[in-house]
């Protein structure tokens, strides 16, 4: 897989919408809410190309038994992929333009997710060295996914207690 960090798109929450539409009339009652998530959710910060949706569901089961809906669409079933309690389908392939990260709602990594998306959004300092970590970190893993991931987990990490402790009112976040 490519690793290319891009400038922000504005076309990406209209690609967002399109997609959630094409999910909810396919995926029955079990979806609950679905949310724009990863950098592509924040404006102004760049991004590999991929859409992350996040998906709140009543029942990993249910969600299961409709793996045919989302093939249907393009998606691959990859199961929980190294995430407990975790649904992830990826459009795509190595060259994937979404992915579904499904969780039931209320799940703690529901929180973390949209707590660190938040952040972002609130935070342009932080933003701003996000863009910077990540330009510098794809131009130098030569396209190796896991040294990317690798080159940005201390400051994910970091920022995203941050981010929690900003939403719960704890403290500053910087």
């Amino acid at each position: 897989m490519r690793v290319d960090v891009v400038s922000y798109n504005p076309q990406w929450p209209v690609h967002f919408v399109a997609e959630e539409t094409q999910l909810r009339s396919v995926l029955d009652h079990c979806l609950l809410t679905a949310h724009h998530i990863g950098s592509t959710s924040v404006p102004g910060l760049a991004a590999k190309p991929i859409i992350d949706i996040m998906l709140e569901v009543s029942s990993l089961d249910r969600l299961d038994e409709q793996n045919g809906q989302l093939e249907a669409l393009g998606y691959e079933a990859m199961g929980e992929c190294g995430i407990a309690r975790r649904r992830y389908f990826r459009k795509g392939g190595d060259e994937r333009t979404h992915q579904i990260h499904a969780f039931l709602q209320g799940d703690d990594h529901v929180r973390r997710h949209l707590a660190f998306r938040d952040y972002l959004r609130a935070h342009p300092a932080a933003c701003r060295e996000y863009a910077e970590l990540k330009q510098a970190v794809a131009a130098s893993c030569q396209h190796d996914i896991e040294r990317y991931c690798a080159g940005k987990n201390a400051f994910v990490k970091e920022h995203e207690t941050r981010a929690l402790r900003w939403l719960a009112g704890l403290g500053p976040a910087l």
